[in-house]
């Protein structure tokens, strides 16, 4: 099971900040570096995360989260193209796996992942997305398919929001800008926290 609060990060030097708040999940989701950099923010990543009892997960780079033995990994749905998903089994890591559509939902499914995300359930201003928000009622019905595997909501999510999804059905309630673009973002976290538990 997921912890109902699910941080996004794009750079560890967030994680010296909030994980002390009492994250207990964190995605690090990190664009346009160095190879070299990403490993080794994993790497102190996964050191802090231990550090804190947080469960880290890894966006994206499955290989190095491999090298690094971290426990889980997420993917898009154009990062499972490259993925090797059999090499991560084998590493014994669990995946997550993007959804916006039917056929995405049926697609990340076939590939038995630990849970789903649901997105943009409500406007965002993260990316641009080909996607309409897809609202709570597409939550309750996602999370209807899915069953008992764990069920993430993301896209315009607050605090008020992430009450919402839960009460919709989602097993967690992912954040990225709500907090990171925030002008205390510990203090949101705490609020993040105390209408998730």
């Amino acid at each position: 099971m997921l912890d109902p609060f699910y941080l996004i990060v794009d750079d560890v030097t967030w994680l010296a900040r909030l994980l002390p708040v009492g994250v207990k999940l964190v995605q690090l989701r990190i664009k346009d570096k160095p190879a070299t950099e990403i490993q080794q923010q994993i790497a102190e990543a996964k050191a802090l995360c231990a550090r804190f009892g947080t469960q880290l997960i890894v966006n994206d780079y499955w290989q190095i989260a491999i090298d690094e033995r971290c426990d889980f990994v997420h993917l898009g749905q154009g990062d499972l193209d490259g993925a090797d998903l059999a090499a991560l089994r084998r590493a014994g890591i669990r995946l997550g796996v993007s959804t916006h559509d039917d056929a995405e939902l049926e697609r990340a499914l076939a590939t038995e992942p630990d849970y789903v995300a649901l997105g943009p359930v409500f406007p965002t201003i993260l990316k641009q997305m080909p996607w309409a928000p897809q609202g709570l009622k597409k939550v309750a019905d996602w999370k209807r398919r899915v069953g008992k595997l764990p069920l993430v909501a993301i896209g315009g999510l607050t605090p008020e929001r992430a009450r919402q999804v839960l009460d919709a059905g989602a097993d967690s309630a992912a954040v990225v800008t709500d907090i990171l673009y925030n002008t205390n973002p510990q203090e949101r976290t705490r609020q993040w926290i105390a209408v998730t538990r």
